[in-house]
């Protein structure tokens, strides 16, 4: 009797869930399967080697390079991620004029390819782009900025940066239209300062949310790939090679497809760690941890 009163929610749920099997278990399972066989030798038929691909995936030297470079790649971005399009949402929030024009232009970046704003970041940093001409105009060397392993992961991380800012100022400034006003008047009658309003309201309210960015951008910046193949293609002397990356390269070029499951078996841990991460400081309490 329960399900025939629910049937019209299975029902519209059905096609969600058909979605999800055809494009996530199926591929899930698959994945870990395939990484289980060796395909080096043969692409037709694959060796069944147990556990010893991630064995020597962990023994690798690149691959234990590429998991430093993902999380340092992960360090330049989400902290910037997270606190500047906060500061950008406050800001917006309190402009009376103009204030559609500043979000329509701070939001552009997001709806542009990241082939296309990584295609002109490349012509920026170029040996003779825009960069270097300011930076000999001050009279320095000019800057390898996508050739020198310095530089290299900086310059891709800008890029990922400035495509996302104006995706989580949009979700900040949606969770700022929550916070009553009635407690901002409250704490100014107190004599409270701009700074300390929102360190003492905004902040708190707003704690899901950023629990909820931190937790996408730190997924986004593990999985981040276009702008790394089309800046860099994982160079200089593998400095800017990510995970991702790494199984991409694996499995499209060596057609080791063995080898690339197992690194996204392990990638798939390592952003379930991260998610479970940010649950666990941002919201224990909710969820009693």
């Amino acid at each position: 009797m329960e399900f025939k009163k629910n049937i019209t929610a299975y029902l519209f749920l059905l096609p969600a869930g058909i979605f999800l099997v055809l494009f996530f278990f199926i591929p899930f399972i698959q994945t870990i399967y395939l990484s289980f066989f060796d395909f080096s030798k043969s692409a037709y038929n694959p060796d069944f080697v147990q556990f010893q691909n991630y064995i020597s995936l962990i023994k690798s030297p690149l691959f234990l390079k590429t998991i430093k470079n993902t999380f340092y790649f992960l360090i330049l971005c989400v902290p910037i991620l997270v606190i500047f399009p906060l500061f950008l949402a406050i800001l917006i929030n309190n402009i009376v004029k103009l204030k559609t024009f500043y979000k329509v232009l701070i939001y552009l970046p997001v709806i542009v390819s990241t082939v296309i704003i990584a295609i002109a970041f490349k012509w920026l940093y170029a040996p003779y782009g825009l960069l270097n001409y300011f930076v000999r105009l001050l009279g320095f060397e000019p800057v390898g900025w996508l050739t020198d392993t310095h530089f290299s992961m900086i310059s891709v991380a800008i890029v990922t940066i400035f495509r996302g800012i104006g995706y989580y100022m949009m979700i900040y400034l949606s969770a700022l239209l929550s916070v009553p006003n009635e407690l901002y008047e409250a704490i100014e009658v107190d004599g409270a300062s701009e700074f300390k309003k929102h360190m003492v309201i905004t902040i708190p309210h707003l704690m899901p949310i950023i629990a909820l960015v931190s937790t996408i951008s730190s997924i986004s910046a593990l999985k981040a790939f276009s702008e790394i193949y089309v800046m860099t293609k994982g160079g200089p002397l593998d400095s800017t090679m990510t995970i991702v990356y790494y199984i991409y390269k694996y499995a499209f070029e060596n057609l080791d497809l063995g080898l690339a499951s197992a690194g996204s078996v392990i990638l798939l841990f390592i952003i379930l760690g991260f998610s479970l991460l940010n649950i666990f400081v941002f919201e224990r309490d909710k969820y009693k941890i």
